[in-house]
């Protein structure tokens, strides 16, 4: 999600269905805005058909699912911001911010440690590793059985949110534009199906960059046009400083108040990790860099963007505010991601052609988000499920299989559209699956590079116990508050209509009304949803451990130094020389760097592949260590 992101994102939001018909009459596109959508499309679609055509002669996996590794860190860093930057968030956090004032905003300050350690620990491990999949890494560091665990988890979150991410804001736009839901569904899948299975993450990455710009104008429209109508920014922001809604820091550190600081900045680390330091999505991108210093910039780059994004979409919230607090509505029966669209048509519906920027704008969301859904289900289908089993595979046919599966994976989308039109109240279950999953994931790649002594028995049970967690307090938490009268929500509370919940970040966490204080299990059930990676992923690192411990531990056979992150080494290093002379465990000091070496072209099935100028992780003696599917690196031992 912010994923956000999310979704995450994903996206930092999530859209409940609405249950109600809305209480006034649609408003309707003209023939502009049709073609300002239908502009969209086509320019996409042109994209994509571009880099397939240009493409044509590169018949290897690697070209297709990872562009070649020739990417450079702008258009990756703004396909990184795209991707789980989807429909429902960009509805999703001017609704927050319109219900519950600006303290959402302070989610901002997770982005830049959220950032930092995938840049500096996630980004280095994988691309050195020279893998296509994230799920390779689980295999290199512990077994084939956790890399299989691992994708089979990714693929159940990816399936159902891409449906979900699809369908929820096409409802949105029917009820309030007119625009036709199915029409819109189709179009939106078919379009993205054609130029991911044809264009590959090339074309994918593109068109992201393409659809970000969309995304940009089409919120800055919005607030440019919405501010003018309201008397400028200054009175928007007097306007909402009068009423309650610019909040302060609120330093409770209670981590079941919904929104604090404390749960916005540092609980949101962990939604920003699982979704820019393990999830496939974003790692295929930084694989993508034509080298890992454009990987990492790319990261880097992804911080100001993501601050700029959460500025307009917390502008846009307050200018809403403000507007109808001089020209109010009726808006009992009217969900918060329905009343962003309905002030859109308000204010941009007398000025022809910006209605459908915006609907442009969403439709950007959701094609970013679906296409990078797409691209990375087929990238770990084809690497962590048909190769190893398949090893004697073609390059040819292993990238036909790869764009079949795309394909295969775009009507899977369309399928799960449909069935998200059958789900009614269960839909934000869905959508919330998506951060209940993140986090255990996040626990195990944590678990497996930070933690030497851990082993596949523990990686294994760690997850299954992080994932059992996570759906017990998420769902707890939902039927809780489904059985649970609901009431109006205070400024930054954790009480709203139930038929206005419709902006959550991955799971959203209710509460009973102010009037009954939650114990027991109804007190365990109301954590703050941002807290739910963190609490997840610790579940999966401390049990990890535990049964690590239990069964021997890595029994006198240490893990590929490769996959491995020396925490303890890195944090003795920062001590005095003199200090490090007197510790017991001074041998932790040494540390092994990097060795730029040229690795020599490699043939596919188990021969060496060519990774050209590349750095790997020195063992700690001199010799060789072989890596996954026969891939064979010189090492040699250098001291800090």
């Amino acid at each position: 999600m912010g994923i956000r992101e999310f979704y995450a994102g994903v996206s930092p939001s999530a859209t409940a269905l609405p249950t109600t018909t809305p209480p006034t009459t649609p408003s309707h596109f003209t023939v502009v805005d049709y073609g300002v959508c239908v502009l969209l499309l086509v320019s996409s679609l042109a994209i994509g058909l571009f880099y397939a055509r240009r493409g044509r002669g590169q018949n290897t996996v690697r070209q297709f699912l990872l562009a070649n590794r020739s990417m450079g860190s702008l258009p990756v860093a703004l396909s990184l911001l795209a991707t789980f930057q989807s429909a429902v968030a960009i509805l999703g956090v001017p609704g927050e911010i319109y219900r519950s004032g600006t303290e959402y905003w302070f989610l901002g300050c997770s982005y830049l440690l959220g950032l930092l350690v995938p840049a500096h620990i996630f980004i280095p491990i994988f691309y050195r590793l020279n893998i296509s999949s994230a799920y390779e890494y689980l295999e290199l560091r512990f077994t084939k059985v956790v890399r299989l665990c691992g994708t089979i988890t990714f693929i159940f979150q990816m399936v159902i949110y891409m449906g979900v991410v699809l369908y929820a804001p096409a409802l949105a736009l029917n009820a309030v534009t007119g625009l036709d839901l199915w029409g819109s569904v189709l179009a939106l899948g078919i379009v993205c199906t054609i130029y991911t299975s044809l264009g590959g993450l090339k074309a994918v990455i593109w068109t992201d960059v393409f659809q970000t710009a969309v995304m940009f104008l089409g919120q800055l429209a919005v607030v440019i046009v919405g501010a003018a109508k309201v008397g400028g920014i200054g009175r928007v922001w007097d306007v909402a400083s009068q009423h309650g809604h610019i909040s302060g820091i609120d330093l409770n550190p209670d981590p079941f108040v919904r929104h604090t600081f404390w749960t916005l900045a540092f609980g949101g680390v962990f939604m920003m990790l699982s979704l820019y330091g393990v999830n496939q999505a974003q790692v295929q991108r930084y694989l993508s860099s034509r080298t890992e210093k454009a990987a990492i910039l790319s990261c880097y780059a992804v911080f100001p963007c993501q601050q700029i994004t959460l500025c307009i979409g917390c502008l846009i919230g307050l200018v809403m505010f403000v507007y109808y607090h001089d020209h109010p509505r009726a808006e009992a029966q009217v969900s918060s991601d329905q009343l962003v669209l309905y002030f859109v048509m308000d204010i941009l519906g007398e000025l022809p052609g910006l209605p459908g920027l915006f609907v442009a704008c969403l439709f950007s969301g959701s094609l970013s988000t679906i296409s990078s859904a797409f691209n990375s289900l087929a990238t770990v289908t084809i690497e962590d499920l048909i190769r190893p089993h398949f090893p004697e595979i073609s390059e040819n046919r292993a990238t036909l299989i790869s764009k079949v599966l795309a394909v295969v994976y775009g009507l899977v989308c369309l399928g799960m559209a449909y069935v998200s039109s059958l789900m009614g109240p269960v839909l934000q279950a869905a959508i919330s699956i998506f951060g209940m999953v993140g986090g255990p994931l996040l626990g195990l790649f944590c678990l497996g590079i930070f933690f030497p002594c851990a082993n596949s028995t523990g990686a294994v049970v760690g997850l299954l116990a992080g994932l059992i967690m996570a759906f017990w307090i998420g769902i707890g938490s939902m039927v809780s508050n489904m059985t649970s009268r609901m009431v109006s929500s205070p400024l930054n509370g954790t009480v709203f209509p139930s038929y206005r919940n419709t902006t959550v970040v991955s799971m959203t966490t209710l509460m009973p009304s102010a009037g009954s204080k939650p114990t027991g299990l109804q007190r365990f059930y109301s954590l703050s949803y941002l807290w739910y990676s963190a609490h997840s992923s610790t579940t999966v690192i401390v049990i990890g451990l535990l049964v690590s411990l239990l069964t021997g531990g890595t029994r006198g056979q240490p893990p590929n130094p490769r996959t491995i992150y020396p925490v303890l080494p890195r944090l003795l290093a920062l001590l005095p020389i003199s200090c490090r002379d007197r510790l017991p465990c001074q041998d932790y000091s040494e540390d092994f760097s990097y060795k730029t070496e040229k690795i020599p072209e490699k043939l596919s099935n188990g021969m060496l592949t060519g990774i050209g100028e590349e750095e790997v992780v020195a063992a700690p003696e001199q010799g060789h260590i072989q890596g996954d599917h026969g891939h064979s690196f010189i090492l040699q031992e250098t001291s800090l």
